[in-house]
């Protein structure tokens, strides 16, 4: 008897869309990284214009880039903490919401304390790299997990390198609101992307969320970072910044008294001072330092005018375009650096990414003049620090509970953003104290600039030897596994021969 022709059925469009979000996680959440970094270097070419753009003093601007840095930092372990209690995706949605409202208030407003205002708001956007890794530590599988996070990491230098020319190709051919306006765009389509394609972790740790904690390491925060951000403009040794150094420690000190007497601490100190954790902190602010000092120094290095002896007179645009090639380079390397860390795990990474970015530095020691080695010596930097940035969350996942990994990142992240402060004011203050008259203005010297480099490079060895210290920690469970199921196979195969 024949049986009919099976009838074919339709695709089945409902499983399909699942698993189309499933191959997206990655890309939507890379490109969230990304788009934060490029919102908070779109600024850097509008800053010597717009004091005459805003009717603003210089120095009233430059509180654009600082309430950014104060609100990032002290946003971070904040929402981090508050991923792990009430879900990673829903912070992680309200994040990019945050920048991307900022973005569209400086759209609409001229007015310097709206715009001040509105780069607060885009600081929320600091705590979405580690929500990302958080979310891609609980839903990926080992074998993926790595990779992964290694990209999400080197998202920050790639935004970075992206943004500065994008921002100054609008700046010089168009009015400075479009520069925004597209920002804006961008962001809610990553608000869109991050809703429909991310799902929402399972791991989360109950509790209270401690109100008491955010407050008082908010309070120490801004304190802490106003007066390293201010300092040079205010005066080392100002009554304010005196001031605001000693309420750091006074108010710090007090908040590690309350977490640590807290049931439900903001960060879980007892966790922070085991000493995987604890030095992995200590290496990320190191590594922050030496990183930070290359975009500083590099773009005030090309642009310094030709009458210095070494400057090359460059514009925004092209300046922006030397800086490039390190972005390119992190996106490329970021798989290496996943590679490394399995098998031989990330301290190594991480120590050798520290020792790549000395390297660099001595490059730019040895030649700062000639443009493709000041190119070359800023691109080996950006490779040292996509091995050290990737490495840094891999540490931190290994280390800490599943239900904790968003407010350990966000503090991992709060060191870096610690370092890449202090980095800034250092070479402020190095760049000021050597300079010279050039045209009646004052201009740093090819030996402040090197006096920077070789700060920045002992740094970088300090953060290499902080890292060698870690105590140490092998490949993955997963590849030891992966590895002894191997030689368990290959055992087998001889013995059948």
């Amino acid at each position: 008897m024949d049986h009919p022709a099976p009838i074919p059925q339709p695709p089945d469009t409902p499983a399909a869309a699942p698993r189309l979000r499933d191959r997206l996680t990655i890309p939507v959440l890379a490109s969230g990284g990304i788009l934060m970094a490029v919102m908070q270097t779109v600024v850097v070419p509008l800053l010597p214009d717009l004091p005459r753009l805003t009717h603003a003093s210089a120095a009233t601007v430059s509180w654009m880039v600082t309430a950014t840095l104060l609100s990032g930092a002290v946003l971070t372990p904040v929402l981090g903490r508050a991923g792990d209690m009430y879900g990673k995706r829903r912070v992680l949605i309200a994040a990019l919401a945050l920048m991307t409202v900022g973005s569209v208030m400086c759209a609409l407003s001229s007015d310097i304390g709206v715009l001040i205002a509105a780069r607060a708001l885009q600081g929320a956007a600091a705590s979405v790299v580690p929500l990302s890794i958080s979310i891609l530590r609980d839903e990926l599988p080992p074998e993926r997990r790595g990779s992964a996070v290694a990209l999400m990491s080197s998202t920050v230098g790639i935004g970075a390198a992206l943004g500065l020319p994008l921002a100054a190709l609008v700046v010089q051919y168009a009015d400075w609101h479009t520069m925004f306006w597209l920002t804006s765009a961008l962001g809610a389509l990553g608000v869109s992307a991050t809703w429909w394609a991310v799902k929402e972790s399972p791991v989360r740790e109950p509790g209270r969320f401690d109100v008491l904690g955010a407050l008082g390491l908010t309070a120490g925060l801004v304190c802490l970072l106003l007066g390293v951000s201010q300092g040079g403009q205010w005066g080392w040794g100002s009554p304010r910044v005196l001031g605001l150094f000693l309420a750091a420690v006074t108010v710090l000190a007090l908040w590690w008294w309350q977490q640590l007497r807290s049931e439900s601490p903001l960060v879980d100190l007892r966790l922070v001072t085991r000493p995987r954790v604890g030095l992995s902190h200590v290496a990320a602010l190191l590594t922050g330092f030496a990183f930070y000092a290359n975009s500083l120094v590099t773009a005030q290095l090309v642009q310094a005018p030709e009458a210095t002896g070494y400057g090359l007179g460059l514009s925004i645009v092209a300046t922006g375009l030397c800086l490039l090639p390190g972005g390119v380079t992190m996106l490329l390397f970021s798989p290496l650096s996943a590679r490394i860390s399995a098998a031989r795990g990330p301290r190594i990474t991480l120590a050798l990414g520290a020792a790549v970015i000395a390297c660099g530095y001595a490059l730019r020691i040895a030649d700062s003049r000639d443009l493709w080695m000041i190119i070359l010596g800023a691109t080996v930097v950006a490779t040292g620090t996509t091995l050290a940035y990737s490495a840094l969350p891999t540490l931190i996942l290994r280390a800490v509970p599943a239900a904790q990994t968003a407010s350990a990142n966000g503090v991992n992240v709060l060191m870096r953003t610690i370092g890449q402060a202090a980095s800034s004011a250092a070479v402020a203050a190095v760049l000021v104290h050597h300079s010279s008259p050039v045209g009646g203005v004052p201009v740093p010297t090819l030996h402040g600039y090197l006096l920077a480099f070789s700060m920045a490079g002992v740094v970088a060895l300090a953060g290499s030897a902080a890292a060698l210290s870690i105590p140490g920690d092998g490949p993955s469970g997963a590849t030891r596994r992966a590895r002894r199921a191997t030689r368990g196979a290959r055992d087998e195969a001889m013995e059948g021969a």
